[in-house]
């Protein structure tokens, strides 16, 4: 004869289950039945509006450099070389250079603080330090911009003569 304990633990397994469904069953019902109303509740004005914002593409600044690479040719190193960047604001919106960083600590940007007017130019100075930088070198200059894409880029290159005549030779 079974175990009558072993069959009360299957019949409230069985009734934990169908509640369970039942719950979960009501749950997914309510939710459903909230969204059926949704668009009815749409005010008709808010969304004519909604949609004329949607369709206006927002205006940008543009930041247009009359020239994105400089090369310094070479140099003695020691030396420190500088370049002024400049570039018009071509968009529709003002310009605002909020940061500029250099890939290098020897290579040091300062720029127009003030938000420039589309149309006004500005500038972008880049100091190059060439000290304990011999041969070939080339820097980056990252600018951070309320421009569409946020970011543009400038690079200076130099080849650099080094002090010491055996500098960057494995053999000494």
């Amino acid at each position: 004869m079974p175990n009558l304990s072993y069959f009360c633990i299957n019949l409230n397994l069985i009734l934990m289950k169908k509640l369970m469904f039942a719950l979960v069953a009501l749950a997914t019902l309510s939710f459903t039945a909230c969204k059926e109303g949704a668009s009815a509740k749409v005010d008709e004005s808010k969304k004519e509006i909604a949609e004329e914002r949607d369709s206006k593409t927002q205006a940008y600044p543009v930041m247009e450099f009359e020239e994105q690479e400089f090369d310094f040719g070479t140099v003695e190193e020691g030396e420190v070389v500088e370049h002024t960047f400049v570039f018009t604001n071509t968009g529709d919106a003002p310009l605002i250079v909020s940061n500029a960083v250099a890939t290098c600590g020897c290579t040091v940007p300062t720029w127009t603080k003030k938000a420039i007017s589309p149309g006004d130019k500005g500038e972008m100075l880049v100091k190059f330090n060439t000290r304990g930088k011999p041969n070939q070198q080339m820097k980056a200059v990252r600018i951070t911009a309320n421009t569409q894409s946020g970011r543009e880029t400038l690079r200076i290159k130099a080849f650099v003569n080094p002090q010491n005549s055996n500098a960057g030779s494995p053999v000494k």
